[in-house]
């Protein structure tokens, strides 16, 4: 049940290729953001189409498979957890930012 604490679940579109980087001891990072969609009808009947963007990033194995497998558009499933920070943007700005530390993977069909 500790698992469940900070859980997220995500099946979604790549919005962007990976963004590979190698930090501290070679160890690499991938950056991606997915699209979620969630279709509705509003009050008059109309078909409303809602799409939340999702900010991922995978470490070790988890960066490998992205980075090689990966590409925009491409369909994915993920879990991890979520995580936030903070920084000073160059405008001297107090940003927040939230993103899903991935531990799994599944790999789905291309956008079509």
């Amino acid at each position: 049940m500790s698992t469940l604490k900070n859980s997220v679940r995500l099946m979604g579109f790549a919005g962007n290729n990976p963004e590979v980087k190698i930090v501290a001891e070679n160890k690499k990072v991938v950056r991606l953001n997915i699209a979620t969609n969630e279709n509705y009808r509003n009050s008059s009947g109309e078909k409303i189409e809602q799409t939340q963007w999702h900010s991922l990033v995978f470490w070790g194995k988890q960066a490998e498979i992205a980075e090689k497998f990966i590409q925009k558009g491409k369909e994915i499933s993920v879990e991890g957890k979520l995580t936030s920070h903070s920084y000073t943007a160059k405008d001297g700005q107090k940003k927040y930012v939230t993103e899903v530390l991935v531990n799994e993977i599944i790999l789905l069909s291309e956008k079509k």
